[in-house]
């Protein structure tokens, strides 16, 4: 997809605009033609554990909650926090599903706050037109957009991919972002800025056609899997956690799998790790 379909995730929404919100795996309208009067960047979700090292009294924000006002957009690492005033449905679920797929968008954080996962919808401005984007190279995009956001923000390279559900799916170590793939593209659809891995189903004849990449090495983590070394990172400062639905957690641990079968055995891995 271009830059006008993905936006980055920092600079995708603009005060005192108007947007639609659409569910990426059908395309049904999700919130429409919204203008937020404010779009607030938010601290990462570990940030409370932090505040020790900074107070010398008990945490004066032991008991305070981030909820979105009307007119409000918060954007989290990997999420957009909506209040939900004046809408006229409310979902009673915990879970937030798109009506007419059943896909899960996100889940509701209290009576008037939900909270949409970037993996989860697009979001274009309201006087455009929705274009679809293949779900593969969305998850891709989205997932590579948060790794070099944060990495260039916070001076983090390691990250625990996280379900809904609290599990930890993967772990991510954040190699280089300057890749460049060169590739015989043939009559296969253009690509996004940043992808995690090429469309390893394009013709090997063709056009050639570049584009930049992130290179990443990463363990699985389900199945109990690596567990000694994910319960290690869990309790390292210097990870950063991202949480993700469960099923677009094992969406991109079945990318990052593919994307390591189309290396040459003798590349596939480093430091026991997978490329």
């Amino acid at each position: 997809p271009s830059i006008d379909v993905v936006f980055t995730l920092r600079e995708s929404l603009k005060p005192n605009k108007n947007y639609m919100f659409y569910c990426q795996s059908c395309g049904d309208i999700v919130v429409d033609d919204r203008k937020f009067l404010r779009v607030l960047p938010l601290p990462s979700e570990n940030w409370s554990d932090l505040v020790e090292e900074w107070c010398c009294h008990p945490d004066p924000f032991a008991r305070s909650t981030l909820h979105p006002q009307h007119g409000d957009c918060f954007v989290g690492d990997t999420f957009f926090l909506l209040n939900s005033g004046n809408e006229s449905h409310v979902p009673k679920s915990p879970i937030v599903i798109c009506k007419r797929c059943k896909a899960i968008l996100g889940e509701t954080v209290s009576s008037d706050t939900i909270k949409y996962y970037v993996t989860e919808v697009i979001i274009q401005p309201a006087e455009g037109s929705f274009s679809p984007t293949p779900r593969s190279q969305f998850v891709q995009s989205i997932v590579a957009q948060c790794l070099l956001e944060l990495s260039s923000a916070k001076s983090t390279f390691r990250f625990t991919i996280k379900g809904d559900n609290g599990k930890t799916y993967i772990l991510i170590w954040l190699l280089n972002s300057d890749t460049l793939l060169v590739e015989s593209l043939g009559s296969s659809s253009s690509h996004s800025d940043f992808t995690l891995f090429g469309d390893i189903l394009t013709p090997s004849s063709g056009p050639v056609g570049t584009w930049n990449a992130v290179k990443v090495l990463y363990q699985p983590c389900i199945q109990c899997r690596n567990k000694e070394l994910a319960d290690a990172w869990e309790n390292d400062m210097g990870v950063h956690p991202l949480k993700f639905p469960s099923e677009t957690c094992l969406e991109l641990l079945l990318i990052l799998g593919l994307s390591t079968t189309s290396l040459p055995p003798s590349l596939r891995c480093m430091n026991s790790f997978q490329v």
